[in-house]
C-alpha cells in the first residue's frame, strides 16, 4: 500500500485513531533530502502494510500540522502510536534506522 496523504481533514482518523503505529513523513517538494528519503519511505509503506501505516504530510500544504508538531527542519520522520509521538528523526536516515523507530 502506498503512503497515505495526510491532511488536517483526515489526520484524526488516519493517525490519532489508528490501531497500528503510523510513520509520518513531513516533507516539501523543493526539499532535496526529502526527495532522497521518499523512495525508502514508500518501500516501508509497502513492506509494513497491515503492521504499520505510512503517511506523508506536505508542510507547504499543511502548515497547521507542521506547526502543531513544531517541524523546524525537513525531512522529519515521526512515529505516532496510540495517539502519541513515540519517535522522531530529522534528516535522511537509512532504512534500518527508520524501521527501528517503528519498533519503539
Amino acid at each position: 500500500m502506498a503512503a497515505i496523504k495526510i491532511t488536517k481533514h483526515n489526520f484524526d482518523q488516519e493517525v490519532l485513531n489508528s490501531k497500528e503505529p503510523v510513520l509520518l513523513d513531513f516533507w516539501a517538494s523543493w526539499c532535496g533530502p526529502c526527495r532522497m528519503v521518499a523512495p525508502t519511505v514508500e518501500e516501508i509503506a509497502d513492506e509494513m502494510e497491515g503492521t504499520a501505516k505510512v503517511g506523508k504530510i506536505n508542510i507547504d500544504e499543511e502548515s497547521e500540522l507542521a506547526s502543531k508538531f513544531r517541524i523546524m527542519s525537513i525531512p522529519t520522520l515521526m512515529v505516532v502510536k496510540d495517539g502519541k509521538v513515540s519517535a522522531t528523526s530529522v534528516g535522511v536516515k537509512p532504512k534500518k534506522e527508520i524501521l527501528r523507530m517503528l519498533e519503539i
